[in-house]
């Protein structure tokens, strides 16, 4: 089964917004790991817009399930790895102020800055994933660059798939298939929800996990979270 992982910045933003600690982002992200989440994501940005550097501390002392911090590898995202080394390390592209992701590393062009940073996140223990287009020659250089992983950018899939889901996935297939075969874990976010989630499950078997946050946090407020990531891990099933 494809593990999903949590993306819990949407709740930080809530409580953000009228300041105080309502809702709860750390008992949060606990009710989703003893509903079946599979990991909690974050994303702390710069300006602290949603997650906190505190919350990141709090999360890695607070959970028993895999920690995944996204971000652009910056001096201060790369000392917050050093001092929380959480399970994984997903690098972005990201400008500081970008609202939200919205393209993958061109891996090829900025291999001289990516490869140290991938070897000291993994001399740190740190599992890497790299933030990508659907696109095998930038899958090929993730790997050479010692990357563990790779998060296919699934934008551009979930914007597409209304119209028809058959092109919206091509160009995700043969990059799956080049990560299956360079022995990279595949990873996929952005945009999915409970629409195009089982399509995108069925037609990559090799899919090891999601990252899904404005979308399934969105349910959860017609749904409950229990019954939103009972159906969210059923559209990973096959």
């Amino acid at each position: 089964m494809t593990r999903l992982s949590v993306n819990i910045n949407k709740v930080a933003l809530l409580r953000n917004a009228r300041g105080g600690s309502i809702p709860d982002v750390i008992a949060f992200a606990q009710t989703c790991e003893r509903l079946g989440a599979d990991g909690i994501t974050v994303h702390p940005r710069p300006d602290e817009r949603h997650i906190r550097r505190a919350d990141v501390y709090a999360l890695r002392d607070a959970l028993q399930v895999e920690l995944n911090v996204e971000g652009f590898p910056s001096p201060s995202y790369l000392q917050l790895m050093e001092q929380v080394r959480p399970t994984q390390a997903t690098l972005v592209p990201d400008p500081p102020h970008a609202l939200t992701s919205d393209r993958g590393w061109d891996v090829i062009s900025q291999r001289d800055f990516l490869q140290p940073i991938v070897a000291q996140l993994k001399a740190w223990g740190i599992r890497v994933s790299l933030f990508i287009d659907p696109d095998p020659e930038q899958v090929q250089a993730a790997a050479q660059l010692g990357a563990d992983c790779i998060e296919l950018y699934t934008g551009p899939y979930a914007h597409r798939f209304m119209q028809s889901p058959e092109e919206a996935i091509a160009p995700y297939i043969p990059a799956a298939q080049k990560a299956e075969a360079l022995g990279l874990r595949l990873h996929a976010g952005h945009d999915l929800n409970l629409h195009n989630l089982r399509f995108l499950r069925l037609n990559l078997p090799n899919l090891a996990e999601v990252s899904i946050g404005h979308a399934l946090i969105a349910d959860a407020l017609y749904n409950g979270i229990a019954e939103t990531l009972r159906r969210y891990k059923q559209a990973l099933l096959v």
